[in-house]
């Protein structure tokens, strides 16, 4: 509080007491002559909840009109001209209003007229002015007002405010194991205008035992190791004070949870996903997550890889044949294959060993000693023609010997090589010698390429085009030029025939070789030859050669590129600071940003996609490596790799069925005709899956539902259907299998013939081989001496992966004979039934070019005769039975029981077997009594007297229609007279 002083003597003052000094007497102002004064500035101070202001210095107006009192003794008269009579306050709004407290002194005082608020407003500034009481001389008031004096007023702050926490609770995670300066901070605030009071000058934390501390700041830090095994999280209740020692009255609830030690890595994603075939992309890493530990991060790398070199050639590719995969990518005329699968024409690899673990990928193995010699006029080589070479190989490490893939050399004689395609140690080399000409001039002849990938141990694709000067190979569809190219005369002439090997080079004399290098000559597989030498060691598949053309480059990429890969399909709203880059394989994806969560939001979208039909199943290894790398380079974080897997499940496996005619019989001058039979006409392809289906409506509930299974028909390729002849060979000279090729040549399918069968081959619709087999015929020139053939179809696709089953068409001949022969003939009939075909009653299984009695289907009049004798047996024993039921009943009814008896007794004698009646006539009679043995039961009811006069309505019926086929046995004796009257 300040002190009010005392007032001091003003300079007006002074001349009044001197004036006094010199008058010595009373001195009275007659007039109003000087204005009252004020000090210029005034600063006061007032409480919130208290209106008196107090000023410093303080209020006084003086006045030179008015005389000054010295003491008691002596007497001093004031006039009004000298006295104060007021104080006005100049501004807008202001809540003070000053009063006059002395009139002769001029003392004043300043206070608020209604409740001040410092949170309101702190302070106040406004202007006051004094105004004295002089008057004047008619005696009316003729105030005079002083200069206007500044007033600044501070509002003092009242506690009336408790500290108030910014939030109701707060939660906060901490590493165990550490020990950091801050943990989380709690902030509370006062609404006291004044820093004593609006201020936080403490927290504490109430709640006790725990591990924290909290400092005046508000900042809460652990106060040992934290441990998560021991506590997961704690729970905390911390109060505020204000500088004036008022304490919060809500205090603020912390939650500090407690994270196991942060360990740099990938977090929430499977290392196991499964992949169903035929569902499109499969996201690997949907909820991945990348944990950097607070680490500021600079940019973030990482790389998926997946490993696919165990699964058929590096990755699952389609494994039709290397022919019908080039046919697929436009390069099909002129593409022969030097290693083909083994089939009836195409057998020279059949003694190669063969890989049988890569779903039906055709890989031969060779291991030093096994090579396999390519028949003459599969394939030739013009060198002044252009001319492809394509395989994928798998080559062992490191060796010092020449290791032959392809050789052409001489085959007698010499052992001069005309071409051949060889590795030794990590190079790749092709040598191509000109043939004989006029000019003896060095040319380019051996071509050398030093590659990592000939001895690194894995699948490699090589193409070659060669248009001599210039070779190129591609790897992997990656070009390469030769690094090396020597150069070498033309061969010299010579009638000498060549030898293509594939695995080894021949040579006629063992040791003697144009190279200078010999090795030991180990027994080959191709016919136990012992002229091999150079044998390749390692793995070859799709070894074909194309003369004529080269390989673009589309048709490489495409012969290479995988069936399956990693996809990556960023969505329109991320991505944008995603660097994306992925090999031709689409086996290696890397991505680059430069911030955690844009990596995060692309690899949630990394996938799988495997666009087969019929995906080799298997396990495919995944791996993911990350390089983070930090502005505190010192202090960056070390991710470590992780690995997982794509199991890719079994496909439902396609049911390749074949059906139609199995058995039919032609006239031999049909087979002896230029058209031929046809083998095939009504043949049916179809290929169908079974799905699981599970149960729906209240049997999800019943666990004793089993799950249905459903049968469907799908569309898919065929890549080879193969029809061999059953028995014999096909002779040439008599008989053959033909194809009209005009025909076929717009589908995709190629034909080759042998004495074997006919092999139909490329891929194509199930449809279109239809089609092609609909045409194919057979043709006999000699049917004297032939009753039958049989020829067994097979087809399959994704070369062998699926096989249908064994479609058997057998085909009769039948023999006509002169008018003389043919009662004989007939009646030789009968042992040529096939009882297996019995079911083909409509003979919609038996197409009969001439139906005629000779036209019998063998082996099937002996079933006739043992049924018609098991029934004549049954009608006996029932008979007996209906004999004995008559008597009971009553004489009239014996009497009649016994005519019929006796009638039926000697139809039924009368029945024969007729050797000359017709296939279709037996046939019907067998219907007919089946049926009446079927119905056997339903007579037992029906007397003798009743079936008696049914048989004479029936031979009545009969007597009117001629035509008909007979129905009693008497009948049937009387038409084996009119036949042999024939």
């Amino acid at each position: 509080m300040l002190r009010r002083p005392a007032p001091a003597p003003a300079p007006a003052a002074w001349l009044l007491l001197a004036a006094l000094l010199s008058d010595c007497g009373v001195w009275a102002a007659r007039a109003n002559r000087h204005k009252p004064w004020l000090e210029p500035t005034y600063h006061g101070i007032v409480t919130e909840n208290d209106n008196a202001v107090l000023l410093d210095p303080p209020l006084i107006a003086l006045d030179k009109d008015a005389p000054l009192r010295f003491a008691e003794s002596f007497e001093v008269t004031v006039t009004k001209e000298g006295e104060i009579c007021g104080f006005k306050i100049h501004g807008q709004n202001v809540p003070f209003d000053a009063v006059v407290v002395d009139k002769s002194t001029g003392e004043g005082l300043i206070r608020s007229k209604e409740k001040l608020d410092c949170e309101l407003q702190k302070d106040y500034t406004f202007t006051i002015q004094a105004y004295d009481c002089g008057r004047a001389p008619d005696g009316s008031a003729s105030p005079k007002k002083s200069h206007k004096a500044t007033v600044h007023i501070q509002v003092n702050d009242v506690n009336e405010y408790v500290p108030v926490f910014k939030e109701k609770s707060y939660e906060a995670a901490a590493v165990e194991g550490r020990r950091p300066e801050s943990i989380l901070r709690v902030e509370a605030v006062d609404a006291d205008c004044s820093p004593q009071f609006s201020q936080i000058c403490s927290y504490e934390i109430v709640t006790p035992d725990v591990p924290f501390t909290v400092d005046k700041d508000g900042y809460i830090k652990n106060t040992e190791k934290l441990s998560y095994g021991k506590e997961h999280q704690y729970k905390l209740t911390v109060t505020a004070y204000d500088c004036g020692k008022k304490r919060a009255t809500e205090d603020a609830l912390v939650k500090i949870s407690i994270k196991p030690t942060c360990t740099p890595g990938w977090q929430g994603w499977n290392s196991r996903v499964e992949y169903e075939p035929g569902t499109g992309a499969l996201a690997l890493f949907p909820s991945a997550r990348l944990e950097t530990c607070e680490e500021p991060v600079a940019s973030v790398q990482v790389t998926v890889e997946l490993e696919t070199s165990h699964i058929g050639k590096g990755c699952d590719r389609d494994t039709y044949s290397e022919k019908s995969l080039h046919q697929l990518c436009g390069a099909a005329s002129g593409t022969v294959e030097l290693l083909p699968a083994p089939s009836g024409s195409l057998n020279w690899t059949a003694g190669l060993p063969t890989d049988n673990g890569h779903d039906s990928d055709q890989v031969f193995e060779f291991n030093g000693t096994q090579a396999v010699r390519v028949p003459d006029g599969v394939v030739s080589i013009n060198p002044k023609e252009p001319f492809t070479v394509s395989l994928w190989m798998r080559h062992g490490p490191f060796g010092r010997r020449k290791e032959t893939i392809l050789c052409g050399s001489d085959r007698t004689d010499r052992n001069r090589h005309h071409y051949s395609l060889f590795v030794h140690g990590c190079r790749f080399i092709f040598l191509l010698r000109q043939e004989p000409s006029g000019e003896k001039k060095f040319k380019p002849a051996e071509f050398h390429w030093k590659l990592a990938q000939v001895c690194d141990e894995q699948w490699h694709h090589y193409v070659l085009n060669v248009e001599v000067p210039r070779v190129t190979l591609y790897v992997d569809g990656v070009s390469h030029e030769p690094f090396s190219v020597t150069e070498d005369y033309p061969l010299h002439p010579a009638r000498i025939e060549t030898q293509l090997v594939v695995g080894a080079c021949w040579q006629e004399h063992s040791g003697v070789e144009s190279d200078n290098e010999t090795e030991p000559v180990p027994v080959a597989l191709a016919g136990g030859d012992q002229h091999m030498t150079q044998f390749f060691r390692g793995d070859l598949a799709g070894l074909t050669l194309r003369s004529g053309k080269l390989t673009d480059k589309k048709v490489i990429d495409c012969l290479y590129t995988c069936k399956e890969g990693l996809d990556l399909q960023v969505p329109e709203d991320g991505g944008r600071g995603v660097k994306v880059q992925a090999n031709p394989g689409r086996s290696v994806l890397t991505l680059e940003a430069e911030s955690v969560g844009e990596l995060e939001k692309a690899m949630q979208h990394v996938a799988y996609l495997n666009s087969r039909q019929f995906p080799t199943p298997g396990v495919r290894r995944l791996r993911l490596s990350s390089t983070v790398r930090c502005f505190n380079e010192a202090a960056c974080a070390s991710i470590p790799p992780v690995d997982g897997s794509v199991v890719v499940l079994q496909p439902e496996e396609p049911k390749i069925s074949l059906s139609g005619v199995h058995h039919f019989a032609r006239a031999a001058s049909e087979f002896e005709s230029s058209e031929g039979v046809f083998l095939f006409p009504e043949l049916r392809i179809i290929s169908t899956i079974t799905r699981e289906v599970e149960p729906t409506g209240e049997g999800d509930e019943d666990p004793t539902v089993q799950e249905s299974l459903v049968s469907e028909e799908i569309v898919h390729d065929l890549d080879t259907c193969e029809v061999t002849v059953e028995g014999e060979e096909l002779s040439p000279e008599q008989e053959g299998l033909e194809v009209d090729l005009a025909r076929v040549q717009h589908k995709s399918i190629e034909v080759s013939r042998s004495n074997l069968g006919v092999v139909f081959t490329g891929v194509d619709t199930m449809a279109s081989y239809e089609e092609a087999l609909h045409l194919l015929r057979y043709r006999n020139w000699n049917s004297r001496s032939l009753l039958d053939r049989k020829f067994k179809l097979v087809c399959s696709e994704l070369n062998g992966r699926y096989i249908s089953n064994e479609f058997q068409v057998e085909v009769n001949v039948i023999h006509t004979a002169s008018p003389m022969d043919q009662a004989s003939h007939m009646a030789a009939q009968p042992q040529f039934l096939h009882p297996e075909h019995r079911a083909f009653v409509d003979l919609s299984g038996h197409n009969l070019a001439n139906p005629h009695p000779f036209a019998v289907v063998p082996s099937t009049a002996t079933v006739v005769i043992v049924v018609c004798v098991s029934f004549l047996v049954f009608m006996i024993v029932l008979g007996v039975f209906r004999i004995r039921a008559a008597h009971q009943r009553s004489v009239r009814d014996q009497d009649a029981g016994k005519e019929s008896e006796m009638d039926w007794d000697d139809s039924a004698l009368t029945i024969t077997v007729n050797p000359m009646e017709t296939y279709e006539d037996q046939h019907s009679e067998e219907e007919e009594e089946e049926e009446e043995s079927e119905d056997g039961e339903e007579e037992d009811d029906v007397t003798s007297a009743e079936s008696e006069s049914s048989e004479e309505e029936e031979e009545e019926e009969e007597g009117e229609h001629g035509d008909q086929p007979p129905a009693n046995r008497q009948q049937q004796l009387e038409w084996d007279d009119s036949t042999l009257s024939y």
